[in-house]
């Protein structure tokens, strides 16, 4: 399916030409008209050893002459062309520029990263259904807390959390990711608090207890090599990843992330937190642990 064309129009004396390029979501095509007729075409597809490689596009005009066409990207949104007519270049559309991706996009478009994505694209697909499990049980918490209040939320969160666990045993799609165990546990642990606490700022509080018995445990495991919790996290990694460096980054995010939670408890209160936690941290924490993973490349 196409979802963008580019037209240019090449300068032929006493011909209408016209270059057309449509982007597909998997390809992309170029056709080279002259006088209303198509008389040349090529496709790139993604199973193409080099997908943004420039088309050339040959043809005989009436009068004998050869003329050739060439079009690319010369930027992640712009295509540029050029005609030669018996070799001589006659026209561009984008004068003195090459048709080629700068040195910087051309790196990321190098058959080494197409191939990173592609395993990047299968290990979301394959993460999928945990994904949308932590997505959904912390929607559940905020609902829930802010119909009810925050105590019912934590024990309902924890429920749903064992609940998960339980249907695990019966399917094969991963419901809870590489860390099912510890978040269970530590769910376990704040529907206690919870249950010991009835009052909204203790289980507020949880969470920055949370945060910080999680970090010490992301830390702990560093400083032992990152066997356990490093290892677990990184069997879920689309490339191979130092468990070490990923428990260390996590750890020192987890003390940062209950630092600043610690923070909107004190000078926010419930609905600042509630939104915090829901909309605000996970894009925040997503950002970051970008950086993490970049430091933790094996």
């Amino acid at each position: 399916m196409r979802y963008w064309q580019y037209r240019h129009s090449p300068a032929i004396a006493g011909h209408d030409v016209r270059l057309i390029i449509d982007v597909h979501f998997t390809a992309w095509e170029s056709r080279l008209l002259i006088d209303g007729a198509e008389v040349a075409s090529q496709r790139t597809t993604m199973r193409s050893p080099d997908l943004l490689a420039n088309h050339h596009l040959a043809a005989t005009l009436p009068d004998g002459r050869q003329l050739v066409v060439e079009c690319g990207y010369i930027s992640w949104i712009t295509t540029g062309a050029a005609a030669r007519v018996n070799g001589q270049l006659l026209w561009e559309s984008h004068p003195g520029r090459p048709i080629a991706l700068p040195k910087s996009l051309k790196a990321m478009a190098s058959p080494e990263r197409v191939a990173q994505s592609k395993a990047q694209m299968a290990q979301l697909k394959r993460n999928w259904p945990s994904m949308a499990c932590d997505i959904g049980i912390g929607l559940l918490f905020y609902v829930v807390a802010k119909q009810v209040d925050l105590p019912t939320a934590a024990i309902t969160s924890a429920v749903a959390g064992i609940a998960l666990a339980v249907v695990q045993r019966f399917v094969k799609v991963d419901l809870l990711g590489g860390l099912a165990r510890f978040g269970i546990v530590m769910g376990l642990i704040s529907a206690g608090l919870a249950i010991a606490f009835q009052d909204d700022r203790a289980v507020m509080m949880r969470s920055t207890i949370m945060g910080t018995l999680s970090a010490l445990a992301f830390l702990g495991d560093a400083a032992l090599g990152g066997r356990w919790l490093g290892k677990g996290l990184s069997n879920y990694m689309p490339f191979p990843m130092n468990p070490r460096r990923l428990a260390l980054g996590l750890g020192i995010l987890g003390l940062a992330s209950a630092a600043v939670e610690q923070s909107v408890i004190i000078w926010g209160g419930k609905d600042a937190w509630l939104n915090w936690t829901t909309f605000i941290e996970l894009p925040v924490s997503f950002a970051l642990i970008m950086l993490i993973m970049r430091f933790a490349r094996a």
